[in-house]
Protein backbone atom coordinates (compact mmCIF):
# COMPACT_ATOMS: atom_id res chain seq x y z
CA UNK A 1 0.00 0.00 0.00
CA UNK A 2 2.70 2.68 0.93
CA UNK A 3 4.45 1.65 -2.55
CA UNK A 4 1.28 2.01 -4.16
CA UNK A 5 0.79 5.71 -2.63
CA UNK A 6 4.44 6.30 -3.10
CA UNK A 7 4.39 5.46 -6.94
CA UNK A 8 1.02 7.65 -7.29
CA UNK A 9 2.61 10.59 -5.67
CA UNK A 10 5.74 10.71 -7.90
CA UNK A 11 3.77 10.20 -10.75
CA UNK A 12 1.28 13.38 -9.91
CA UNK A 13 4.86 15.29 -9.34
CA UNK A 14 5.80 14.29 -12.60
CA UNK A 15 2.80 15.27 -14.28
CA UNK A 16 2.51 18.92 -12.25
CA UNK A 17 6.01 19.39 -13.32
CA UNK A 18 5.11 18.44 -17.46
CA UNK A 19 2.35 20.75 -16.63
CA UNK A 20 4.20 23.37 -15.76
CA UNK A 21 7.27 23.41 -17.87
CA UNK A 22 5.50 21.64 -21.13
CA UNK A 23 7.85 20.70 -24.20
CA UNK A 24 8.12 23.63 -27.34
CA UNK A 25 8.16 22.65 -30.55
CA UNK A 26 9.41 24.98 -33.39
CA UNK A 27 8.47 24.74 -36.62
CA UNK A 28 11.36 27.35 -38.81
CA UNK A 29 12.98 27.78 -42.19
CA UNK A 30 15.16 30.79 -43.59
CA UNK A 31 18.02 31.28 -45.85
CA UNK A 32 21.19 30.29 -45.54
CA UNK A 33 24.99 31.46 -46.66
CA UNK A 34 27.21 28.31 -46.94
CA UNK A 35 30.77 28.44 -47.56
CA UNK A 36 34.11 26.30 -46.97
CA UNK A 37 36.80 26.38 -44.93
CA UNK A 38 39.97 25.63 -46.74
CA UNK A 39 43.80 25.81 -46.89
CA UNK A 40 43.82 27.06 -50.12
CA UNK A 41 40.98 29.39 -50.01
CA UNK A 42 42.64 32.41 -51.67
CA UNK A 43 44.13 29.60 -54.53
CA UNK A 44 40.56 28.67 -55.06
CA UNK A 45 38.80 31.72 -54.75
CA UNK A 46 35.75 30.19 -52.66
CA UNK A 47 32.95 32.18 -51.64
CA UNK A 48 29.83 31.96 -49.97
CA UNK A 49 26.94 30.48 -52.06
CA UNK A 50 23.18 31.15 -51.14
CA UNK A 51 20.16 27.92 -50.02
CA UNK A 52 18.04 27.55 -47.46
CA UNK A 53 16.88 25.38 -44.33
CA UNK A 54 13.31 24.10 -42.72
CA UNK A 55 12.56 21.77 -40.07
CA UNK A 56 11.51 21.40 -36.75
CA UNK A 57 12.92 21.64 -33.14
CA UNK A 58 11.63 20.75 -29.38
CA UNK A 59 12.95 22.33 -26.44
CA UNK A 60 13.16 20.37 -23.25
CA UNK A 61 13.27 22.43 -19.82
CA UNK A 62 15.79 20.80 -17.72
CA UNK A 63 15.80 23.87 -14.91
CA UNK A 64 15.07 27.40 -14.53
CA UNK A 65 15.89 28.94 -17.91
CA UNK A 66 17.74 26.29 -19.18
CA UNK A 67 16.64 23.58 -21.83
CA UNK A 68 18.12 21.37 -24.26
CA UNK A 69 17.01 21.75 -27.98
CA UNK A 70 16.85 19.36 -30.59
CA UNK A 71 14.91 18.18 -33.46
CA UNK A 72 15.53 17.31 -37.39
CA UNK A 73 16.46 20.16 -40.02
CA UNK A 74 16.99 20.10 -43.69
CA UNK A 75 19.80 22.37 -44.25
CA UNK A 76 21.80 24.08 -47.85
CA UNK A 77 25.53 24.20 -47.47
CA UNK A 78 28.25 24.31 -50.41
CA UNK A 79 29.64 26.98 -51.85
CA UNK A 80 31.40 28.80 -55.25
CA UNK A 81 34.20 28.47 -56.50
CA UNK A 82 36.15 30.66 -59.29
CA UNK A 83 36.60 28.29 -62.49
CA UNK A 84 38.78 28.81 -65.40
CA UNK A 85 40.40 27.28 -67.73
CA UNK A 86 41.94 26.25 -71.46
CA UNK A 87 41.46 23.58 -73.34
CA UNK A 88 41.40 22.86 -76.91
CA UNK A 89 42.13 26.40 -78.07
CA UNK A 90 39.03 27.28 -75.92
CA UNK A 91 39.24 29.38 -72.67
CA UNK A 92 36.48 29.08 -70.02
CA UNK A 93 36.07 31.61 -67.09
CA UNK A 94 33.62 31.62 -64.67
CA UNK A 95 32.17 30.38 -61.41
CA UNK A 96 31.16 26.83 -59.96
CA UNK A 97 28.39 26.67 -57.29
CA UNK A 98 28.35 23.23 -55.40
CA UNK A 99 24.75 23.05 -53.51
CA UNK A 100 24.20 20.51 -50.62
CA UNK A 101 21.28 19.26 -48.85
CA UNK A 102 21.88 17.65 -45.54
CA UNK A 103 19.26 16.11 -42.80
CA UNK A 104 21.04 17.68 -39.63
CA UNK A 105 20.17 16.64 -35.70
CA UNK A 106 21.32 19.55 -33.47
CA UNK A 107 21.48 19.17 -30.00
CA UNK A 108 21.78 22.71 -28.12
CA UNK A 109 22.05 23.71 -24.78
CA UNK A 110 19.30 26.74 -24.84
CA UNK A 111 19.48 29.85 -22.45
CA UNK A 112 16.12 31.57 -22.41
CA UNK A 113 16.34 35.42 -20.64
CA UNK A 114 13.08 37.10 -20.30
CA UNK A 115 12.12 40.18 -21.48
CA UNK A 116 8.72 40.73 -20.00
CA UNK A 117 6.12 38.63 -21.55
CA UNK A 118 9.42 37.82 -24.16
CA UNK A 119 12.61 35.78 -24.43
CA UNK A 120 15.85 36.13 -25.47
CA UNK A 121 17.87 32.78 -26.62
CA UNK A 122 20.91 31.76 -26.67
CA UNK A 123 22.42 28.48 -27.57
CA UNK A 124 25.16 25.96 -28.40
CA UNK A 125 25.95 22.51 -29.04
CA UNK A 126 27.05 19.76 -31.43
CA UNK A 127 25.36 18.82 -34.73
CA UNK A 128 24.99 16.02 -36.80
CA UNK A 129 24.41 15.38 -40.04
CA UNK A 130 24.01 13.10 -43.45
CA UNK A 131 24.37 14.67 -47.02
CA UNK A 132 21.01 13.11 -49.15
CA UNK A 133 21.51 15.16 -52.10
CA UNK A 134 24.16 17.27 -54.08
CA UNK A 135 24.11 19.37 -57.49
CA UNK A 136 27.43 20.97 -58.82
CA UNK A 137 26.42 23.67 -61.46
CA UNK A 138 29.46 25.08 -63.96
CA UNK A 139 28.73 28.49 -65.18
CA UNK A 140 29.95 31.23 -67.17
CA UNK A 141 31.95 32.22 -70.25
CA UNK A 142 33.78 30.11 -73.22
CA UNK A 143 35.90 32.37 -75.67
CA UNK A 144 37.42 30.50 -79.16
CA UNK A 145 38.48 32.35 -81.64
CA UNK A 146 37.43 36.08 -80.51
CA UNK A 147 33.92 34.76 -80.26
CA UNK A 148 32.60 34.41 -77.11
CA UNK A 149 29.54 32.49 -75.94
CA UNK A 150 28.05 31.67 -72.45
CA UNK A 151 28.21 28.33 -71.03
CA UNK A 152 25.93 26.30 -68.49
CA UNK A 153 26.25 22.39 -66.90
CA UNK A 154 25.30 20.76 -64.56
CA UNK A 155 25.96 16.70 -62.64
CA UNK A 156 25.10 15.14 -59.46
CA UNK A 157 28.06 15.30 -56.74
CA UNK A 158 29.43 11.80 -56.60
CA UNK A 159 29.54 10.89 -53.02
CA UNK A 160 30.99 7.41 -53.62
CA UNK A 161 34.10 8.83 -55.28
CA UNK A 162 34.73 12.88 -54.21
CA UNK A 163 32.58 13.76 -51.42
CA UNK A 164 31.78 12.41 -48.30
CA UNK A 165 28.42 12.41 -46.53
CA UNK A 166 28.57 13.03 -43.16
CA UNK A 167 29.32 15.70 -41.42
CA UNK A 168 29.71 17.17 -37.76
CA UNK A 169 30.74 20.04 -35.80
CA UNK A 170 29.59 22.77 -33.65
CA UNK A 171 26.74 25.28 -33.84
CA UNK A 172 25.91 28.44 -32.07
CA UNK A 173 22.18 29.99 -32.24
CA UNK A 174 20.83 33.12 -31.19
CA UNK A 175 17.13 35.21 -31.78
CA UNK A 176 14.37 36.91 -29.93
CA UNK A 177 10.28 35.35 -29.38
CA UNK A 178 7.23 37.49 -28.71
CA UNK A 179 5.01 35.92 -26.46
CA UNK A 180 3.08 34.65 -29.38
CA UNK A 181 5.60 32.17 -30.53
CA UNK A 182 6.67 33.82 -33.22
CA UNK A 183 10.47 34.35 -33.31
CA UNK A 184 13.35 35.37 -35.69
CA UNK A 185 16.80 33.86 -34.86
CA UNK A 186 20.64 33.17 -36.36
CA UNK A 187 22.78 30.94 -36.17
CA UNK A 188 26.40 29.54 -37.10
CA UNK A 189 27.40 26.29 -38.15
CA UNK A 190 31.19 25.40 -37.67
CA UNK A 191 31.65 22.38 -39.06
CA UNK A 192 34.96 19.93 -38.50
CA UNK A 193 34.33 17.26 -40.91
CA UNK A 194 36.44 16.76 -43.79
CA UNK A 195 33.79 16.16 -46.69
CA UNK A 196 35.96 14.98 -49.42
CA UNK A 197 37.78 11.79 -49.91
CA UNK A 198 41.28 13.02 -51.66
CA UNK A 199 44.13 12.97 -48.90
CA UNK A 200 45.66 15.85 -50.11
CA UNK A 201 43.11 18.31 -49.79
CA UNK A 202 40.34 19.04 -46.70
CA UNK A 203 37.03 21.51 -46.68
CA UNK A 204 35.07 22.00 -44.03
CA UNK A 205 31.59 23.52 -43.76
CA UNK A 206 31.12 26.83 -42.35
CA UNK A 207 27.03 27.58 -42.83
CA UNK A 208 25.46 31.58 -41.40
CA UNK A 209 21.79 31.15 -41.08
CA UNK A 210 18.84 33.53 -40.71
CA UNK A 211 15.69 32.84 -40.38
CA UNK A 212 11.81 33.01 -38.76
CA UNK A 213 10.30 30.26 -36.19
CA UNK A 214 7.20 29.46 -34.66
CA UNK A 215 6.62 27.80 -30.89
CA UNK A 216 3.65 25.69 -29.74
Amino acid sequence: MKKLLLSTVIAGAALTASAQNPVKYTIKAGATFPTYSTPDVEENGVSSNRLFYAGITADVPVGGVVSIQTGLMFVGKGAKFGASGTEEGKTFRGTLKQNLMYLEIPINAVLNIPVGAHKIFLGAGPYFGMAVIGKNKLTGTLTSGGLEENFSESDDVDFDNENKRPDYGINALGGFQLSNGFNIHAGYGFGLANIIRSSEGELNHRVFSAGVGYSF
